[in-house]
């Protein structure tokens, strides 16, 4: 996007984008511990990412402080002969279960240890509260408007943060199914501002053909997917 004339120059797009794909061959919940970084795969995809934002008019890069973000902003910020900022408010959601192998089938809602952390999903209970990552996460991507005004700039994050200010943005409520969340490795969630008001929201998914088959189950391609805001 150029500045351009008229309504356009007070337009500035800011892309929260997804982490790629992290070594993590123990399957752990990692959150936020440091030491994760991308796999060869989440290489690729960060490469991609790059490819796809390289003629866009990027003048600033952004990133959680984990290791996994870090890493797929990189090829992004050279790319455009910019250095890299850290931002702590794109870190991951805090989990109270953090360390510990938690999914479908694995046993750990069979155990009474975890129950007292399971009691209320629409806070949630076993980790950092929705409406605190709304916050922090908003503060991110004004951040993120003001350095670029007129401009465009990227925001790496993660999955669960990125969902709930895109659901807080469009009017949803936050508490959610984890399965139905449209945020897959590598995507684009791209916020348009007007001035300092969000005027459309979109998604894309530049490195969907290198995400793994079993964690694009039952989705559907989404390119070019945007949502407006009326005045």
């Amino acid at each position: 996007m150029s500045s351009g004339n008229g309504s356009r120059k007070d337009l500035t797009v800011v892309h929260l984008v997804r982490h790629g794909e992290v070594h993590n061959p123990d399957g752990v919940l990692y959150g936020r511990r440091p030491g994760y970084h991308l796999s060869e795969l989440g290489r690729q995809m960060a490469d991609r990412v790059a490819g796809h934002l390289e003629k866009r008019d990027i003048t600033h890069v952004v990133a959680s402080p984990l290791e996994r973000a870090q890493e797929t902003a990189e090829p992004v910020a050279k790319s455009h002969g910019l250095g890299l900022a850290t931002d702590a408010r794109l870190i991951e959601a805090g989990n109270v279960f953090e360390g510990k192998t938690f999914g479908v089938g694995d046993g750990a809602l069979r155990k009474p240890d975890n129950w007292k952390h399971l009691t209320n999903p629409f806070r949630p209970s076993w980790g950092e509260p929705y409406i605190e990552q709304v916050v922090r996460m908003m503060g991110a991507l004004d951040a993120a408007k003001d350095a670029a005004r007129g401009h465009e700039a990227v925001c790496v994050s993660h999955q669960l943060p990125i969902w709930i200010v895109r659901s807080f943005v469009e009017r949803r409520r936050l508490w959610h199914d984890p399965r139905k969340r449209q945020c897959t490795l590598a995507s684009l969630t791209s916020f348009t501002y007007q001035g300092d008001r969000i005027v459309s929201v979109g998604y894309s998914e530049p490195a969907r053909d290198l995400v793994p088959a079993h964690l694009l189950a039952g989705a559907k391609p989404v390119k070019g997917k945007s949502k407006a805001f009326g005045a």
